[in-house]
């Protein structure tokens, strides 16, 4: 495995990065080892950030934990990946996705843990009202929701307005 290790208002020290290989590296087996992994450390006020992102064929795999110490976040996001990689093995084989290619044959072949599986309990359905994003933005906030599904006046398109930190917002659009 790969690490791209950047530190935001941190430097990435030796130690660091050696913590961040050595926990990181717990989950070389489930890779193959041409994958890369994308380690993003920041430090704002007293919290203790790291951002992992590992692109896989057809997705990604990402955590990012907080804490008041960095080595403690390190551990935190390795156990989240490990996790979320035992959770979603028979889906990745089930569906036969391109992932596949992306994880070693021993990770591949052992036997799925026991599997949360995903259950929509409910379905809503509603008419999409033609309207700018800054409308939509509005009518979310009216709703107390934190996003919104309108359909975009300017494109005629399905586009989705969320909420992110610092109170701004986020407009996704379609691409075909």
């Amino acid at each position: 495995m790969r690490y791209n290790i950047v530190g935001r208002n941190i430097e990435v020290t030796e130690d660091l990065r050696r913590a961040v290989e050595k926990k990181i590296g717990k989950l070389e087996r489930y890779f193959n080892q041409n994958t890369e992994a994308n380690v993003t450390l920041s430090v704002e006020k007293e919290r203790q950030k790291i951002e992992v992102t590992i692109p896989v064929k057809g997705g990604i795999i990402r955590s990012e934990q907080t804490s008041t110490d960095m080595y403690v976040s390190i551990d935190l996001v390795e156990e989240i990946i490990e996790r979320q990689l035992k959770r979603y093995k028979s889906r990745i084989i089930d569906k036969k996705q391109s992932a596949a290619s992306s994880f070693t044959t021993t990770y591949l072949e052992e036997e799925p843990a026991d599997e949360d599986s995903i259950e929509i309990v409910r379905t809503k359905r509603f008419a999409v009202k033609p309207m700018d994003p800054e409308e939509a933005c509005l009518q979310m906030e009216l709703l107390g929701h934190d996003f919104f599904v309108f359909r975009n006046a300017e494109t005629d398109e399905i586009n989705v307005v969320y909420k992110r930190k610092g109170n701004t917002y986020g407009l996704i659009e379609p691409e075909y």
